[in-house]
């Protein structure tokens, strides 16, 4: 007998995430808006899917709540639940989520899936030099960078800098200070990064580095 097929599931949005957190907690919005800092017309227009948050306003959120970055970005599973091999998503830019800082713009792909070990990431990249772009950058675990569009300048640590066309990559280690710019002649790259690790906390360093503008993936 035929199996039947199964609808993907969609990842939860912000508003949804915002919502489940609400209702665990038998806040309204206006108890919710007290604790948060954050108007009551805010909450519920992104609780509507209306209005996203700034990085800072995120950030406020999770330290105010007292709940994780990442717990922001996808709704927590059962923890007795055992971790499977099957798991799979499909992440666009329609569904990623977007976190802006002075030198890049990041959409976080695929954020429905929890405790990865890559982390997926499409960014805009808007600093123009190394002097714009501030101290180099240094996480755990290492990084694949492909260039979409555009040319890019990566500064690193230990090496020259180099400058990649569109259609090609760079793999690096992250522990070592790096930066990536826009080369000289364009106004903006686009690039789609693979940040992996062993260590479950990736996500949760990744966004505290990228929170606090440096930059970096």
């Amino acid at each position: 007998m035929t199996e039947p097929m199964t609808t993907p599931t969609k990842p939860p949005t912000l508003g949804e995430v915002m919502r489940g957190i609400r209702a665990r907690n038998r806040w309204t919005l206006k108890e919710m808006s007290a604790k948060s800092g954050i108007p009551v017309s805010t909450l519920s227009k992104v609780e509507h899917d209306r209005l996203t948050l700034s990085y800072d306003k995120l950030q406020q959120l999770s330290q105010r709540l007292n709940i994780r970055m990442s717990d922001l970005f996808a709704e927590e599973g059962e923890p007795s639940a055992p971790r499977v091999t099957g798991r799979r998503s499909i992440g666009t830019i329609d569904n990623a989520v977007r976190v802006t800082t002075d030198n890049y713009d990041y959409h976080y792909l695929c954020t429905d899936l929890r405790q990865k070990r890559m982390i997926p990431i499409i960014t805009r990249i808007r600093a123009h030099s190394a002097t714009e772009f501030g101290e180099l950058v240094r996480h755990q675990g290492e990084e694949f960078i492909y260039v979409i569009e555009g040319r890019m300048a990566v500064h690193t640590e230990y090496y020259d800098p180099v400058v990649l066309e569109a259609g090609q990559g760079i793999y690096l280690d992250s522990s070592m200070g790096h930066a990536y710019v826009v080369a000289d002649g364009c106004e903006e790259a686009l690039v789609l990064g693979v940040c992996s690790s062993a260590d479950d906390g990736l996500m949760d360093s990744l966004m505290s580095l990228h929170g606090e503008g440096e930059g970096g993936l």
